[in-house]
């Protein structure tokens, strides 16, 4: 609680000051998550500057802003995250940054609520794992462009065009990840991870999707919930279960051990990108890379 207010002085003190020094003349941009850094990046290329709050295996439900972090995004020209409460421990941070004439953006807030699954874990009261349907990530690569060229319009046609090249590099891959997919039976679509985040990807693509954690990693997994849901995948005879690179991977390891328990074999079918990218330099430390990744892994696993 001590830190959390010193974290807020510090804001608020930076908020009084104008700390922003540029070396380059390029605009300065905070982002989130990274997913949200690499489409920044895809969108923003050599003409930005890019500071990403989160890297590979960060946690986002849980992440706590640095007083690092906060000189960062008081200096910073524009900031994109994700919303929807997926950086919960952040919004008291932002709220305090949306007073001056600074605005950070909401990604999320793009999308049409109506389209968006409910949610009674999280303040918005929907699901925040928005990236995991295309069509959306493709509305965010629309607001940047927009944002940026508004920010810095000399670059605008630049911007446009990375635009255009990602939107396509996204519809190559909606069209890579529906035929991969089908090679999947429809009874075999069942995909059993350590918490909710796979929803978008359930609904756009046919699968059951159970989290052993609900939607928010903040909440952990009991005994009767790990009981629970062995009897379930025991009942539907699945065959792999999935950890996830930003979550700790004993509470799947303890779910195999109740299946296997009772006499069902079923495997760890590998370690899924959900709330993170992979590594920086790797395939998993891209966004289209990370999706194209998780789809052949699950679909390896269930055939």
């Amino acid at each position: 609680m001590k830190k959390h207010l010193l974290i807020l002085l510090v804001l608020v003190t930076l908020l009084s000051c104008n700390t922003n020094k540029k070396e380059n003349g390029k605009l300065d941009i905070v982002t989130t998550t990274s997913m949200i850094t690499d489409l920044v990046r895809n969108i923003g290329g050599d003409s930005i500057n890019i500071n990403g709050l989160m890297g590979s295996g960060v946690d986002p439900h849980l992440y706590k802003a640095s007083e690092g972090d906060v000189t960062k995004l008081v200096n910073a020209d524009v900031i994109f995250y994700n919303g929807l409460h997926l950086e919960g421990k952040l919004v008291e941070v932002f709220e305090k940054m949306g007073s001056k004439t600074k605005t950070p953006i909401a990604l999320g807030e793009e999308i049409d609520k109506a389209t968006l699954i409910g949610s009674d874990y999280f303040a918005s009261n929907y699901d925040p794992h928005v990236w995991f349907n295309i069509a959306y990530f493709k509305q965010f690569a629309k607001k940047v462009t927009a944002v940026l060229s508004a920010k810095d319009a000399k670059n605008a046609s630049f911007y446009k065009a990375n635009e255009t090249t990602f939107l396509e590099k996204l519809e190559t891959l909606q069209k890579k990840v529906i035929a991969t997919i089908q090679t999947l039976p429809e009874d075999k679509r069942i995909l059993v991870t350590a918490h909710d985040a796979f929803n978008y990807f359930g609904k756009n693509y046919g699968f059951e999707v159970v989290g052993l954690q609900g939607l928010s990693t903040a909440t952990e997994a009991g005994v009767k919930d790990v009981q629970n849901l062995a009897k379930f995948i025991i009942d539907k005879k699945v065959k792999a279960v999935f950890i996830e690179s930003s979550v700790p991977k004993r509470t799947i390891e303890a779910l195999q051990e109740a299946v296997n328990s009772k006499g069902h074999d079923v495997k760890i079918g590998g370690t899924l990108y959900s709330d993170a990218l992979g590594s920086a330099g790797t395939i998993e430390g891209t966004y289209i890379g990370m999706f194209e990744y998780n789809v052949n892994t699950i679909v390896n696993a269930l055939k």
